[in-house]
This record gives structure tokens, C-alpha cells and sequence, in this order.
């Protein structure tokens, strides 16, 4: 468990729990013993108001975690939000207005940015996933494939876009993928030594990439089985032969173009690594109101 930090630098002082831990380390990153620009140009005392701008169509993720990175830097600057988090949003839409010290909102203004343009960037794509699956039952999911230490924003974004989070790490939930399977000596034995072990308090999830290996993880009784890179032809055969026994996850290089497909096979998830792996970041601005 991290805990509390207390950072007294130049022109800063964080204290920030547990929760704002990524908020601490990137106000560190960016500024660490001061921003020398603003601080000795700016008059310590000059106050001013600003507004943030989306330059894009999308959906606005990351508001409440602007908010803290300036509460970090300065709690006399003030911001009021337009919009909330899970909103879709126009371009030219003023999305917060700040008033406040001058030199913080400079400072914190490209921490700032970056969550929000990420976050963004995140939702938006989920949103339009959810949006290509909306005729059908099946729900978006995302994957581990974060950026190092933006995790939980990362999927909180996803969860801002409509989507739905998968396991948070390697602690919270089975996954028996192929290099598993290989070690045990196949999909049963695997199981089995996971249920030996650890009994049922975490659910189990078992890539498959063919019909034969989808029969033995439905003989296993596990809870989620994944299709992983398999035909359309194929999955479809697969959410017969499983028949509601287990949940089923497709995965695999899903695009916009193919999600639609994919979901009228009947599966309960899609999960997209590239809500988060690759992620297109809005375009989002902070101005000087003159």
C-alpha cells in the first residue's frame, strides 16, 4: 500500500493520500525543484481568470483530476466545471473556467492538460466501440495494457466512456493464458491447480483458440472463457458449444470495423487493447481570458 507523501519543494507543497499518488508523481516529474519560467517572471501575488477548451468532438474524461492537480499546486486557485466527467462535448465548448494565481495555473496547466487530453482521448474511443455494439447485449472491455502507473485512470476513463473494466491486475482475478496451459500440461490441469490452490475466491478466466480447447475449459467449469483471435465462423460455433456454461470474451485485434460483427455472435464481451494501448488523445487547450 503506498502511503501518504509530503513534498515540500520551492514553490510547491503536496500532501496528497493514496488515491492521488499519480497526481503527486507527475506534478514532480514536470516541475521538481520549480517552475524557474513562471516564478520569475510572474509576480507571486498576480491573479488572473482562464477557461479550458475543447478543440474536438468527444467525451470529456478527467475534470475532477484537473481540479486536484491544481488544488496541489495552489488552493487559492478556483475552478468551476461547465461539464462532468462522462459528458460529450463539442468543439469550442468552454469546459471549466479558472481564476486564481497566475504562476499555478501556468504550472499546473501541461499536468493538467495531459490527463484530461488522455483521458478524453480514452473515453471517446470507448464510446464509439460501445456505441458500434449497442444493438446487441455485449459490453466493451478494456485489458491491461495501460500505461505504467495511469491505470486506474486509464480505466476509470474507460468506465467514463461507457465501457466496462476488466480485472485490475494480476491479483484480483484469474487469467489462464496459453504460456500457462503450456507449463501445466493442458486447460484441465491448469484449472485444477488453480482451484487446488486458491479453491473459488476468484473467478477464473482461460484463453481459448480453438473449438477442442473451448470443450476442455466447459468441461472445467471455469467462469469466463476467452475466444482469442479466432474467425467469426468460429466464435460463433464457440458461444453454441458453451451455451451460457461460462461467460464468453472475444479478443484479438478488434477494430470498429469488426466489433459489430463480432457482437452478433452472441458473446458477452469484447475486450479492445486499444482503448488504452494506443491511445489518440483529445485536443483540449487552456486559454488567458485577456
Amino acid at each position: 500500500m503506498i502511503k501518504t507523501n509530503i513534498i515540500s519543494l520551492t514553490d510547491i507543497k503536496l500532501n496528497l493520500g493514496d488515491s492521488k499518488e499519480v497526481i503527486l508523481r507527475a506534478l514532480v516529474e514536470d516541475i521538481a525543484q520549480g517552475d524557474i519560467t513562471s516564478k520569475n517572471i510572474i509576480p507571486e501575488d498576480k491573479s488572473i481568470k482562464a477557461f479550458i477548451k475543447t478543440k474536438e468532438d468527444g467525451i470529456i474524461a478527467g475534470l475532477e483530476i484537473a481540479k486536484l492537480v491544481f488544488d496541489a499546486l495552489n488552493e487559492n486557485v478556483s475552478i468551476t466545471a461547465n461539464f462532468k466527467d462522462g459528458d460529450t462535448v463539442k468543439s469550442g465548448d468552454i469546459i471549466a473556467e479558472l481564476s486564481g494565481s497566475y504562476r499555478a495555473i501556468l504550472t499546473g496547466e501541461r499536468t493538467a492538460l495531459n490527463f484530461l487530453q488522455r483521458m478524453s482521448g480514452i473515453a471517446t474511443k470507448t464510446n464509439m466501440f460501445v456505441n458500434a455494439v449497442k444493438p446487441y447485449d455485449t459490453k466493451i472491455l478494456d485489458t491491461r495494457k495501460t500505461a505504467p502507473g495511469l491505470r486506474l485512470l486509464d480505466k476509470m476513463a474507460v468506465r467514463l466512456g461507457g465501457g466496462v473494466n476488466h480485472r485490475l491486475g494480476l491479483y484480483d482475478m484469474v487469467m489462464i493464458k496459453d504460456n500457462h496451459i503450456k507449463v501445466a500440461g493442458g486447460i484441465k490441469n491448469a484449472v485444477n491447480k488453480i482451484k487446488q490452490s486458491i479453491g473459488t475466491q476468484f473467478k477464473i478466466e482461460v484463453e481459448t483458440s480453438k473449438i477442442e480447447e473451448v470443450i476442455q475449459a466447459v468441461e472445467s467449469e471455469v467462469d469466463i472463457i476467452m475466444l482469442d483471435n479466432m474467425t467469426t465462423e468460429i466464435m460463433r460455433e464457440s458461444v453454441k458449444l458453451i451455451a451460457g456454461r461460462a461467460l464468453t470474451e472475444a479478443s484479438g485485434n478488434m477494430t470498429l470495423e469488426r466489433v459489430q460483427e463480432v457482437a452478433q455472435c452472441g458473446v458477452d464481451f469484447i475486450s479492445v487493447g486499444a482503448l488504452t494501448h494506443s491511445v489518440e488523445a483529445l485536443d483540449i487547450g487552456l486559454y488567458i481570458r485577456e
